[in-house]
């Protein structure tokens, strides 16, 4: 490395400098760690191509079927990436009004659903696409294996151990989100984050989103007795 050109250094830098939007789903970049002369390998498992819109498309968060929209959300995100269509938040609102109408119409409510039923409700039912699996009592490394392998995760969470910001305090404590990739250098999940608009590419540490990965029981707000982590793996076609 030490006999190359000055501008190979140039061209290293600037894209260790970004995320890297290749169909590819490993993206390896070698450079030399300061002052020595080893070589570091920059690994970042990255899913390209998957959309995004809020849950609360335009701010509507005062409307039930927004606020409590976060499984239909991800689930409307999730299906468009698989099918490789684009969204809008226009197509994503009307989408979540319609998925709502046929949740209350089929099973009497839409306030939550658990990880096992929005697969069996939303994706399965509403979309009927069925690429897609239930994994039950999962442990980090099955997220990462996922992510290398190329697919999309849907994960529910207690958002209150998120700590995100950009959250109304203290956070949902029924939650769900993508999870599009995984940085092995920072040790942080890129995730698509429903519950903000500011929720595109946003990383958590993995120890925090691992821990706060808790299913919930479908219902309205209904009492959550354990801790089970359980996902849902949506594939590609």
């Amino acid at each position: 490395m030490l006999n190359q050109k000055p501008t190979n250094y140039l061209i290293i830098s600037l894209a260790l400098g970004c995320i890297f939007i290749f169909n590819t789903r490993v993206l390896t970049n070698t450079a030399v760690a300061a002052n020595t002369n080893i070589p570091i390998t920059v690994k970042q498992y990255y899913l390209t191509a998957v959309p995004f819109v809020p849950q609360a498309p335009f701010g509507e968060w005062k409307d039930k079927r927004f606020q409590d929209g976060c499984e239909e959300a991800t689930s409307i995100i999730a299906v468009a990436w698989a099918q490789k269509k684009s969204l809008t938040k226009t197509q994503a609102k009307q989408e979540m009004i319609k998925i709502a109408a046929y949740e209350q119409k089929k099973f009497g409510g839409y306030a939550d659903t658990s990880a096992a039923d929005t697969l069996l409700r939303i994706i399965k039912g509403y979309f009927n696409y069925q690429r897609a699996t239930l994994k039950k009592n999962i442990t980090v490394d099955d997220i990462i294996a996922e992510i290398k392998n190329g697919y999309l995760i849907i994960a529910p969470f207690n958002g209150q151990k998120l700590k995100n910001p950009y959250y109304t305090a203290p956070g949902p404590e029924r939650h769900m989100i993508i999870i599009r990739g995984y940085d092995e250098t920072k040790n942080e999940f890129i995730t698509n984050d429903v519950g903000t608009r500011r929720g595109e590419n946003y990383r958590y540490p993995k120890d925090i989103l691992f821990s706060a990965i808790r299913d919930y029981p479908t219902g309205n707000h209904q009492l959550i007795k354990k801790v089970e982590k359980n996902i849902i793996v949506v594939k590609n076609n």
